[in-house]
């Protein structure tokens, strides 16, 4: 019997291959290390590491790559792979990256001529998981192109802004024919959702301004329930109807800055079905994302509970 689902994502996939050595450019690295990747199922691999049930909707290339995502998916992280379609042409994403320097590493996509994920249909969407599922996340990439773009809409409206719908405002300007094409597709996107996370770039996408108390204002003002807009060294700001504060950063000795953010978003949702207050969960959500700041991959570099409880404990991060 298939487990209830405590989370499910939406969005892209592929295979991770991350220069192992720091300050190493392209041309110098020589030696990478393979891992599953793509934002919102990385967030679900977190959620799982945390406990929780999780699933992404998303689809892979008919390819050595697809098997080896659909098996790892299942076999090492947990997640539920009933929803990872196959296309049957296209080719499973690879993402290379370097880390040069390890707090803002450089990366390159290889999603041509286009990814399956950018294909998922309305048919292939079990949308009665998608309305009674607690956590629905969906990343701003796959608004990007249709028929993703389409089908991603369809489950926000069938969805009903029910709780906790989660809107990553991530912003990858290679996936966008313009900066103007995504303002107004994700800006668009958040009256469909009651939380929103991004750091300052990706507000001034949605939202118009960087300014991370203005970008509130803006969420909050549009019907947003739990805004959070990331703002690096100075922490995250973290704003409701009633109530802001700023979560300070976890200090750790940077690794790789990829990977942080999926982190984060795994264990605000576990946090969030915890029934912890919105500070409370992005204290914990800040640590989460901090430990694989300071590891080198994504999938695998997500954190236990008690890893991220260590953390906060040493740190001084609990409130």
């Amino acid at each position: 019997m298939t487990r209830e689902l405590d989370v499910l994502t939406v969005g892209r996939v592929g295979v991770d291959l991350y220069a192992e050595e720091l300050h190493a450019s392209f041309t110098e690295a020589r030696r990478f290390q393979k891992s599953v990747g793509g934002g919102p199922t990385n967030v679900a691999v977190a959620a799982a590491r945390l406990g929780r049930s999780a699933a992404v909707f998303t689809k892979v290339g008919d390819d050595g790559l697809g098997e080896y995502v659909r098996r790892a998916l299942a076999e090492q992280f947990g997640v539920d792979t009933r929803f990872v379609r196959t296309h049957p042409t296209l080719q499973t994403p690879i993402v290379v990256a370097v880390m040069d320097p390890p707090e803002d590493p450089q990366f390159v996509f290889y999603r041509e001529p286009r990814a399956p994920d950018s294909t998922i249909l309305p048919d292939e969407v079990d949308m009665e998981v998608v309305v009674t599922v607690p956590v629905f996340w969906v990343s701003a990439g796959a608004l990007a192109v249709e028929p993703s773009r389409g089908t991603t809409r369809a489950m926000l409206a069938r969805r009903g802004r029910r709780p906790h719908t989660i809107l990553d405002l991530d912003y990858r300007p290679s996936f966008w024919t313009s900066a103007g094409e995504a303002r107004r597709e994700i800006g668009a996107t958040i009256d469909a959702v009651t939380v929103a996370v991004g750091n300052r770039a990706e507000c001034e996408i949605a939202v118009g301004t960087s300014e991370p108390d203005a970008a509130a204002d803006v969420l909050v003002d549009r019907g947003i329930e739990l805004a959070i807009v990331k703002m690096g060294g100075d922490g995250v700001l973290v704003a409701t109807r009633d109530e802001r504060r700023v979560i300070p950063p976890v200090p750790v000795d940077v690794v790789s800055g990829l990977g942080a953010g999926d982190a984060f978003g795994g264990a605000l949702c576990h946090e969030l079905l915890a029934g912890k207050n919105p500070f409370e969960a992005v204290e914990f959500a800040n640590a989460a994302g901090a430990l694989v700041a300071s590891r080198l991959l994504c999938a695998d570099a997500m954190p236990t509970e008690s890893e991220v409880q260590e953390l906060m404990e040493r740190s001084g991060a609990r409130s």
